[in-house]
Formats: C-alpha cells, sequence, structure tokens
C-alpha cells in the first residue's frame, strides 16, 4: 500500500519550513534531522520534517543549542522524558540568562553615562578610571 503522506524533496521542504536547502543538509550531519530516503540518489523527507524544522527554529530562537534540540527531539513523541529534558535546560539556562541581564544593565549604565560625558579628554574621563563599574571584558559571554 503506498505511502499516504507524499515525500518532499529538499527544495520542496525548504520552501514549506522557510530553511535554505543548506540549512537543512547541515541539521542532518549534525543528527538533529535524520537521514532522509534517497531516491535515485536525491533526498526525500516525510512531512513530519516540517515540525521537527519549526522545532529546531523555535529551539534556536529560544537559545537553545543544536545538541541541547537533539536531546530534545531524541525522545519518542508523548515521552514525558522530553519535556522533562527541556525543563531541565531551562533550570540551567535562565541564571545564565539572568547573569546576562545584569552585564548588559551594567553596560547600558555606563553608555549612557558615556553618551552624556562632556570631559575634554580621555584621561580626564572618569569613566574610565573606575574599570570596576564594568564587568572584565571576557564575562560577556552569550550562553549558548
Amino acid at each position: 500500500m503506498p505511502d499516504p503522506e507524499p515525500e518532499l524533496t529538499i527544495g520542496e521542504l525548504a520552501r514549506l519550513s522557510g530553511r535554505r536547502a543548506s540549512a537543512i543538509r547541515y541539521y542532518e550531519s549534525r543528527g538533529v534531522l535524520p537521514a532522509p530516503e534517497r531516491i535515485s540518489g536525491k533526498r526525500r523527507y516525510a512531512r513530519d520534517a516540517i515540525q521537527r524544522l519549526a522545532v529546531i527554529e523555535t529551539g534556536q530562537r529560544a537559545g537553545l543549542s543544536l545538541d541541547e534540540i537533539k536531546g530534545l527531539l531524541d525522545a519518542s513523541p508523548g515521552d514525558p522524558r522530553s519535556v522533562e529534558r527541556l525543563r531541565a535546560i531551562a533550570e540551567r539556562r535562565l541564571p545564565e540568562l539572568d547573569a546576562l541581564k545584569a552585564h548588559i544593565e551594567l553596560v547600558t549604565r555606563w553608555l549612557e553615562q558615556a553618551g552624556a560625558c562632556e570631559c575634554p579628554s580621555l584621561s580626564e574621563c572618569g569613566l574610565f578610571g573606575a574599570p570596576e563599574c564594568l564587568p572584565p571584558s571576557r564575562a560577556l559571554r552569550i550562553p549558548a
């Protein structure tokens, strides 16, 4: 009996998902998107790949790494472990984002003061005489 859902070419999947074909191939190489069946050497994707790409995009927009997203997608459909994994990621990432927010607020205040600076030169500017007012330069790290 034939498959009721037609298989998609990489071009069709790219168009339907709003992703580039190169991104789809990259996700395959990273194991986030399963390698598709090949027919006459051409990739053919099941329609559920559209949903999987939507999960990948949403996860990336939320700042999750591809490894974290892969961990979520590796659970079987309906498996409560996927939700447990999502909660664990959120619990781990929220403190990182709180630290990043604090860093951004500190830098924003410094830049606002710099924007209002009327000092005649940098050597006379108090903004550069108090390095403790800013976090170390390597402290700015956007969580992966």
